[in-house]
């Protein structure tokens, strides 16, 4: 085998990997071991349990009858979630970071969507247009998920939950990642603490707090850069996890997926998606919305910012969802520049 050929396996190995890490980070490492591993597997069972929370009557409204993920084509919204211990506000806490995974059965395939925390949307829940982050604090995951699910006119069928204080904790657990920071810069911690991280450029080893700082500073350029950063941080992690050294502190990162964690996915119905795992042949697509930078003035007269999305980039986006999921158009409007907004 020629040494190009190595490179792409490779390169394939570790996109699916990081798939793993996102859809099935516990079975990924209990799938390590036999004898340990079977003690993880019951653990990260017992997890999901305490972990499950559906609102939905199992399906998404946008959906005739529940999807089986072992034969359908099914959607995953990923919310990641400012709770931290300073700034939580319980149910009213907005989403930080969201990640839609659509995935094909047949094809074996992912397209995985970065949505700008500031993107300018309308929100059901209140009946006008604002931040789309700001729709976690109005109405949860629910909210959340409706809220995509207008904008982007396919079904959600699933949503993971998690929050940053996790994050930290995995991170901590592993013994830090390894990361090679492009720029010098000063950021807040997780207690709102102003210039509390502070980073030169060049590879390093990040704790929690550290590689936090790094996934969400937006003092440098934006979101969208921003969410690249975020790619980073996470292939950082799955690297470090799926090393030999992380083996003994795999029962320190399910107990901290496990305390900061909420689905409505069961753990049978994450075992359904295994052959995503293990397929030779997955492809992973990376996406985001386009758009340009906005100010819009809220009802004081003040201009706020928002994250406005290209029309014509948003509709082909959709159409690539659709297609990808095989659903046909499922809502009557979009309405993502409702004139009607909110009073930041």
């Amino acid at each position: 085998m020629g040494r190009q050929q190595l490179k792409v396996n490779k390169k394939k190995r570790s996109r699916k990997r990081i798939f793993w890490f996102l859809v099935f980070p516990i079975l990924l490492i209990a799938s390590l071991g036999i004898s340990y591993g079977v003690h993880l597997y019951i653990k990260a069972e017992n997890m999901m349990a305490n972990s499950y929370h559906d609102d939905r009557d199992g399906k998404s409204d946008l959906r005739e009858k529940k999807v089986n993920p072992k034969i359908d084509n099914v959607s995953i919204l990923f919310i990641g979630i400012d709770d931290s211990e300073k700034r939580s506000q319980g149910d009213n806490t907005r989403s930080d970071a969201l990640l839609l995974a659509t995935l094909n059965e047949k094809e074996k395939s992912v397209k995985l969507l970065s949505i700008p925390r500031d993107s300018y949307v309308y929100i059901d829940e209140v009946g006008y247009s604002t931040k789309i982050n700001h729709a976690h604090s109005y109405g949860g995951p629910k909210a959340t998920i409706e809220t995509v699910e207008n904008l982007l006119d396919i079904p959600v069928d699933y949503y993971v939950r998690v929050d940053f204080e996790a994050f930290m904790e995995i991170v901590n657990a592993l013994g830090g990642i390894d990361i090679d920071v492009p720029f010098a810069f000063s950021e807040q911690n997780s207690k709102d603490k102003a210039g509390a991280i502070s980073l030169e450029p060049g590879m390093q080893t990040l704790d929690g707090e550290e590689a936090l700082a790094f996934a969400r500073t937006r003092k440098i350029d934006n979101d969208i850069e921003r969410g690249k950063r975020q790619q980073e941080v996470m292939k950082a992690i799955v690297k470090k996890a799926a090393s030999g050294t992380s083996v003994v502190k795999y029962g320190q990162v399910i107990d901290a997926i496990g305390s900061n964690m909420k689905t409505d996915m069961s753990f049978d119905e994450i075992k359904a998606l295994i052959d995503y795992g293990i397929a030779s042949n997955l492809t992973i697509d990376t996406m985001t919305l386009e758009g340009f930078d906005s100010y819009i003035p809220n009802s004081s007269g003040k201009n706020v910012y928002y994250w406005q999305l290209d029309e014509d980039a948003l509709a082909q986006t959709k159409a690539a969802l659709k297609q990808h999921l095989d659903v046909a158009s499922t809502t009557a409007t979009n309405n993502v520049a409702n004139p009607s907004s909110d009073t930041e």
